[in-house]
């Protein structure tokens, strides 16, 4: 099968090539073919680019950690491959609304038996998880995805949450937070969805997002103790950082007050800046002789 697509590949995949070059691969055996992969380890690149963006989610999840210990390592290549798993999750999981409507003259016989191997493979991942097969447990999460019918909103919530929980697990941090999201978007009482984003959005620094999730999941539910703790914390956490940031800006500013000022005889030490303890408001005076003032 994949030398009938070498020998006549679609119309797409020769866009930029020339004809030369078609000839030659046709005349080739595999042999040779694979010589020439071996010293052109991009054209490798170009191919696995095509084919992940066509194959499902699950398979591009189940071997693109195997096939990247055979590419040469080139810069960009990280991010090439976090774009081709962006892409191939945006063809595989489509909007709700679509799902929806895809899913209108579905029978209900069929809508249950895929709710069940949904079900089934969400288990599945549960146990894969348990034993810290956080790629399998993910790669079974997925499919569980892509199988569950749109109708059954909650279930659907708690696969990607289940899904967030094995990303997060690989620190796949971004992924993870988009599948919070989603969980979010399809069920907003979540509480456990809700949680997951909020941590996750401590651990990159986001503490505003955070406050307002763990605020939430208190509305929701009081009796959650780390939202209650984290709802405590985060406030103090969130003034410290506003204030060190404002230090490092106005040292920056200073520096660059004294760069100017330098060619006139003068620094950012002739003028005091004093803050009005009362409104914060921030005054500024010139002062002549700074250094006469200390004594």
């Amino acid at each position: 099968m994949e030398e009938t697509e070498k020998s006549s590949p679609p119309e797409e995949l020769l866009h930029g090539l020339k004809l030369s070059d078609q000839k030659s691969s046709e005349s080739t055996g595999p042999l040779t073919a694979g010589s020439k992969d071996a010293h052109h380890p991009r054209s490798l690149d170009r191919g696995d680019l095509h084919s992940s963006t066509q194959e499902p989610r699950a398979a591009d999840e189940c071997f693109h950690d195997c096939n990247d210990s055979f590419e040469v390592k080139e810069p960009g290549m990280e991010q090439e491959r976090d774009n081709r798993e962006d892409l191939a999750r945006k063809q595989t999981e489509l909007d709700e609304e679509y799902l929806l409507e895809l899913e209108k003259n579905m029978p209900e016989e069929e809508k249950q038996k895929r709710r069940k191997e949904s079900t089934k493979l969400k288990e599945k991942g549960n146990e894969q998880f348990k034993k810290g097969e956080y790629g399998g447990a993910e790669d079974s999460y997925t499919k569980a995805v892509k199988v569950c019918p749109a109708c059954y909103q909650k279930d659907r919530s708690v696969l990607f949450s289940n899904r967030a929980a094995a990303r997060m697990k690989q620190d796949k941090t971004e992924a993870a937070l988009s599948d919070c999201s989603k969980a979010i978007e399809l069920d907003p009482n979540y509480i456990r969805a809700l949680l997951r984003r909020a941590e996750l959005y401590e651990k990159t620094e986001k503490l505003d997002e955070a406050l307002e999730d763990y605020k939430t999941v208190l509305e929701k539910d009081p009796s959650v103790h780390h939202a209650r703790e984290a709802c405590m914390r985060l406030p103090r956490q969130i003034e410290e950082r506003n204030e060190r940031l404002k230090t490092e800006m106005l040292g920056k500013l200073k520096d660059l007050g004294n760069l100017v000022l330098r060619p006139f005889g003068l620094s950012t030490e002739n003028f005091q800046v004093k803050q009005d303890s009362s409104t914060g408001s921030y005054s500024i005076n010139f002062v002549q002789n700074p250094n006469n003032n200390n004594r």
